[in-house]
């Protein structure tokens, strides 16, 4: 008998070391992740609301509104189409999904949206469910449920709704309505390619023409690059009138910074850096030469 309590005393003894033992690693643990500082963006809507993304939803987030604004689509299109790639793949560039099913809005190639690598680019996917949102009569004047279900043909077509909130802040913020209403924690833009050989005075360089030629692919033709004068830079020249457009862009460039290797992006008044994005859009000194140019530095 006193040999079987001594046995319960001493499993009961090691019951408690473990538990000390994983508690101690859980608090190592959050206290190790909380020290970190998160890759994410924050958008902050006109009412008050704010909308956290890890850096991968938020390029996507940012792909969806500049390829409806290549098209020259109202904030209502992005938050459909926002709010349909929060439900389908919460913004992630899947793949797989249900039989066939892959990307950000889980189009099928079996259902003639392209072949499976054209649907797993954002670009691609986000301008083939545009194809077929502006196809669906009056669009604009639907619920958000019914203009996605229109297009997507989904098993659950009352889900699109519960993200639409969520959508609408992120339009609104993406399409450059708000100005420097988001902001991104970049630990730290990776070093651009080597850009030997393509120092000549004038020209955009290497890495440059890699932005400008994104920029192109997914915000549009307009505006046009300004050729670099020294250095890993890329500027735009933005028309007073079109500040949300300017702000658009800045964002998106934000939004991509990582994989475009920019180290900070400065318009209208306001610079964020890579380095700095704990503090946000900071304020510039007035440069009259630069008024109306949006520029992005590459690291």
């Amino acid at each position: 008998m006193a040999a079987r309590r001594r046995g319960r005393r001493k499993a009961l003894a090691v019951l408690i070391g473990v538990c000390v033992v994983l508690a101690l690693v859980s608090y190592l643990a959050v206290r190790f992740i909380r020290s970190a500082t998160p890759d994410e963006c924050t958008a902050h809507g006109p009412d008050g609301t704010t909308v956290t993304l890890d850096l991968d939803q938020a390029s996507h987030a940012a792909t969806i509104a500049a390829v409806a604004h290549a098209r020259g689509l109202p904030e209502r299109a992005v938050t459909i189409a926002l709010a349909t790639a929060i439900q389908e793949s919460k913004l992630r560039n899947l793949t797989y999904g249900d039989r066939d099913s892959l990307g950000l809005f889980q189009q099928r190639p079996s259902q003639g949206w392209g072949s499976p690598a054209q649907i797993r680019d954002p670009a691609y996917a986000s301008g083939r469910f545009f194809d077929a949102l502006v196809k669906v009569p009056d669009y604009l004047g639907l619920p958000l449920t019914e203009a996605a279900q229109q297009v997507q043909h989904s098993g659950y077509p009352e889900a699109y709704a519960q993200h639409e909130d969520m959508a609408a802040t992120l339009a609104d913020v993406l399409t450059g309505r708000e100005g420097p209403a988001l902001n991104c924690t970049v630990s730290g833009a990776d070093p651009a390619p080597s850009d030997a050989g393509s120092g000549a005075a004038g020209a955009v360089s290497e890495a440059g023409g890699r932005v400008a030629a994104a920029v192109r692919r997914e915000f549009g033709g307009a505006p046009a690059a300004l050729p670099a004068t020294g250095g890993n830079s890329v500027s735009y020249p933005i028309a007073t009138d079109q500040t949300s457009t300017g702000w658009s862009l800045a964002l998106w460039l934000v939004c991509h910074a990582t994989e475009l290797h920019a180290t900070s992006v400065t318009f209208d008044g306001r610079r964020w850096s890579s380095t700095t994005a704990d503090r946000g859009w900071t304020h510039t000194a007035p440069d009259p030469g630069r008024t109306g140019t949006l520029a992005v530095a590459l690291g």
